[in-house]
């Protein structure tokens, strides 16, 4: 008998009492055939594999979307914190109704109105974050094999939904514009020519995760038409919408649908207030919004009623926009340290988007070198990120990566850049002495 088996006093033959039997890693294979062929097929998300490395005090992590948590006024949490522990304990530690709580509710449709999108409380649906948000749309409409449009490069968040639910993503190619609806539009007739219809478009139209980029008001207008004409579901994710340094605010997707049900609108508080709160929302029909109902009480009943109670109070005591101005300021001069940083310290092989918000940098080396292997040598350097592999699902990517500007101080952002600048210039370097007279 194998000296692997529960049951087994190695070396001897002889059962273990219950409360020694052996359990480790050597028991791993036994569970290979009992797993689903949902959790076989998902694949792991690049940002969360790097958080407990990120989370050493010597790391420089430049991968994480993590906003300026410090930024937060400590005597508005006491204030609130102490209010909830008087005034709403025993609501805020009960269950809640599965589409979150009506008074919060009426605040995300003020917060919505802000940028011009009209919605309805009744079709707004508290969720646990904005990944629950983006887990539910995909769920509710995705059935394994079927075919998805994204953007490429697109949220390596969402990489795990798609294929925890199996979908068949096919990718759009982004510009300084955004997504290219021209491509786009190719994609949908080939796709539809061969007997797979899309289901869905998943875009995030301002400020992408990852590329930065923000899509303009002619491809915006163009998508919608689009859309209309040829019946595509629409998964607008816009956490990023209010985080902008320039320019002036563009019109919504769901606005510009115009109440015709081919939007479904998705965002979150962990950018305009905090990530911890765990607070985020969908906006959908009503036929959409029961099917994701359901999904949620499957998944966890309800959103945790302490944070929503949280948010709620937050709200009704102070207005956040003046929490999203003081983060856009601190945003703001990082982003320019970390676009001077990548001018001084990247070669001039490489590029670089440059954001007008949102949290990202999009940077692209020479073909040669694969960010995969660059990051074991820039984590030997102490500095992290996210390789943009991570934000394809058929294999792109592999000489661009993804940083992080608010996260970490300017001085922190020039350093980060500086130690990323010397690995890249040795792969350079390496490149050039093994191909000499190749560029």
């Amino acid at each position: 008998m194998s000296t692997n088996d529960l049951t087994d006093n190695p070396g001897t033959g002889t059962p273990l009492p219950p409360q020694t039997r052996l359990v480790g890693p050597a028991d791993a294979a036994r569970y290979d055939s009992r797993f689903s062929a949902l959790a076989s097929g998902t694949m792991s998300s690049a940002m969360r594999d790097l958080m407990a490395i990120t989370e050493r005090a010597d790391i420089i992590s430049l991968a994480g979307g993590l906003p300026d948590t410090e930024a937060f006024p400590r005597e508005i949490y006491d204030d609130i914190a102490a209010d909830l522990g008087r005034d709403y304990l025993a609501s805020a530690l009960q269950y809640g109704p599965t589409d979150g709580m009506l008074e919060l509710r009426e605040h995300v449709v003020n917060i919505m109105a802000e940028e011009g999108a009209r919605a309805r409380v009744e079709d707004v649906m508290i969720t646990s974050g904005g990944q629950q948000a983006i887990d539910l749309s995909i769920r509710t409409f995705v059935d394994r094999g079927d075919t998805v449009l994204a953007e490429g490069p697109t949220y390596p968040g969402a990489v795990p939904c798609f294929t925890a639910y199996g979908a068949d993503v096919t990718h759009i190619p982004l510009d300084d514009d955004g997504m290219r609806i021209d491509l786009m539009e190719e994609a949908h007739a080939r796709l539809v020519a061969d007997g797979r219809p899309p289901k869905i478009l998943y875009t995030i139209p301002n400020f992408q995760n990852p590329a930065g980029v923000t899509m303009s008001l002619e491809r915006r207008q163009r998508l919608i038409e689009f859309a209309h004409a040829n019946g595509l579901l629409i998964i607008e994710d816009n956490p990023y919408g209010q985080i902008r340094f320039e320019g002036d605010p563009l019109p919504t997707l769901y606005e510009l649908d115009d109440g015709a049900g081919w939007v479904v609108y998705l965002s979150t508080f962990s950018k305009i207030l905090a990530p911890g709160i765990r607070v985020g929302w969908v906006v959908a029909p009503p036929a959409v919004l029961r099917k994701m109902n359901l999904g949620k009480q499957a998944a966890d009943l309800c959103s945790s009623t302490f944070t929503q109670r949280f948010v709620t109070e937050y709200l009704k005591r102070n207005d956040y926009r003046d929490h999203v101005a003081r983060l856009n300021g601190i945003y703001r001069g990082r982003r320019d340290t970390m676009l001077q940083a990548l001018e001084a310290r990247f070669p001039s092989t490489a590029t670089w988007t440059r954001p007008r918000g949102g949290l990202f940098v999009w940077a692209t080396l020479p073909d040669y070198i694969d960010t995969k292997h660059l990051q074991a040598r820039a984590l030997e350097r102490h500095v992290a990120f996210v390789p943009g592999e991570a934000a394809f699902l058929d294999g792109r990517g592999r000489s661009s990566m993804r940083l992080n500007f608010s996260g970490v101080s300017e001085s922190l952002i020039t350093e980060g850049i500086g130690r990323l600048g010397e690995v890249v210039s040795e792969f350079c370097s390496l490149h050039d002495a093994l191909n000499p007279g190749r560029s």
